[in-house]
């Protein structure tokens, strides 16, 4: 943990010191937004590769995007005990260099033309494994570095990052893959990620990992212990229901958007990406909000009104027609508003997560909230490219949008709604 400032605030309690004085905090930060610009742009990229380069149908599509998040489902358990016992930089460092590796791969192989679909699964699979290691890192690798009266705002700087990320990653990619092509907007987003390393190579603190009694427990039983601790929690147990029923419908919506806006609406690459980072300045400014609104009208407030709003707004969507200025300005609305939502319930669970989990328990908690959360979304992708083709665009992407308000259903019927203006106490 950093050293405590001696500085006094108006109350006359110390001050927390400066986030931004921190050096390895600013090596986080820098490092993350590198890591979400390769992330966010990618997961533009590959997706149109395969529909504008290889004219992937529904069903390829919906099989590509769950090869991508299978690694959720399958590793995320196991790489939250893995990581509680290791050093979040190193597991980072290594995650940003295998996915620079994979990208520039594929960048190489697009340019040969070699990159056909089974080899841009594996491609997205191997990408897909590595985030998992970066991202369960992520997640825990703050409250390693900062104290506990400082987890909110360090997560709303993280997460503007990344929303600085979800602006310039669609809309970079999406005008690569127009102007130039699909290798070349993989190769940048395998630059994004090789920044990301360098950056996060460049922490200095040595975290303290914490102590262990006795001999080390297997990993099965580390794992077991992780899932009895979020199932105990009421808090943490609301949040993997809302978040699987939000990341399955959301998987399922995707799906069908992505097809949706070139196809039905035909609407450019440039367009497409244009209208998927319109997120980002609504990220940015839900990121900025959840520094303030939590403490003023509570957090589970907050939580229940964001998710409705955010959730709320694609169902507009399917009412659009034809690729007017009025379309593509509803789609930047729709996005910008998804974005603002979506940001303020990401801040705010994750430092409720934070602040009522142990240090000890911190990576297999993340773990266990992406696995139950995330876990179902290859299924969701599926299911998207399915009703796609089998009901048509319009129709499934209505009924996915509607799908996702049950997240925020269930946030309301639980305890979770109930949150106040503080962080509850740790129960460790």
């Amino acid at each position: 943990m950093p050293t405590p400032s001696s500085a006094v605030s108006d109350s006359g309690r110390p001050a927390p010191p400066s986030l931004w004085r921190d050096r390895d905090f600013r090596s986080l930060w820098v490092g993350q937004t590198a890591s979400q610009l390769g992330e966010h742009t990618s997961l533009l990229v590959l997706p149109l590769f395969a529909v504008l380069t290889l004219h992937a149908g529904a069903g390829q599509l919906g099989v590509l995007r769950a090869v991508g998040q299978a690694p959720i489902l399958l590793l995320s358990l196991f790489v939250g005990a893995w990581v509680d016992g290791w050093r979040t930089r190193t597991v980072m460092v290594l995650a940003d260099a295998g996915r620079t590796l994979a990208l520039g791969a594929a960048a190489l192989a697009g340019l040969l033309g070699g990159l056909g679909l089974p080899a841009l699964f594996v491609v997205v699979f191997a990408v897909g494994v590595l985030s998992v290691f970066f991202d369960v890192a992520y997640q825990s690798s703050l409250v390693r570095l900062v104290g506990r009266d400082q987890l909110v705002r360090g997560n709303s700087a993280l997460e503007g990052s990344r929303s600085a990320a979800q602006i310039g990653g669609p809309a970079l990619g999406g005008a690569l893959v127009s102007w130039l092509s699909a290798p070349i907007a993989a190769a940048a987003g395998a630059l994004f990620f090789a920044l990301s390393f360098l950056s996060i190579r460049r922490i200095r603190r040595r975290e303290s990992l914490p102590e262990r009694s006795g001999r080390p427990s297997h990993i099965g039983r580390r794992i077991a212990e992780g899932l009895r601790f979020v199932v105990r929690d009421t808090s943490l147990r609301t949040v993997c229901l809302a978040s699987a029923a939000f990341q399955f419908s959301f998987a399922a919506l995707m799906a069908v958007y992505l097809l949706f806006l070139p196809r039905e609406l035909h609407l450019s690459g440039t367009v497409v990406g244009l209208s998927l980072a319109a997120a980002g300045p609504g990220a940015l400014l839900g990121s900025l909000l959840a520094a303030r609104l939590p403490g003023r009208f509570g957090h589970g407030v907050v939580l229940v009104s964001a998710a409705a709003l955010g959730d709320g707004a694609f169902l507009w969507v399917p009412a659009l027609h034809g690729s007017s200025a009025v379309t593509v300005a509803a789609l930047l609305a729709v996005g910008f508003v998804f974005g603002a939502g979506g940001q303020l319930v990401n801040v705010t669970v994750m430092a409720v997560r934070q602040a009522v989990t142990p240090d000890g328990m911190q990576g297999r908690a993340a773990a266990t909230i992406t696995f139950v959360g995330m876990g179902l979304t290859p299924l969701g992708s599926l299911l998207g490219g399915y009703l796609a083709q089998e009901w048509g665009l319009r129709a499934s992407l209505l009924v996915t949008a509607a799908a996702m308000l049950v997240s925020p259903a269930l946030m309301v019927l639980s305890p979770l709604a109930r949150l106040g203006r503080t962080l509850p106490a740790s129960a460790g």
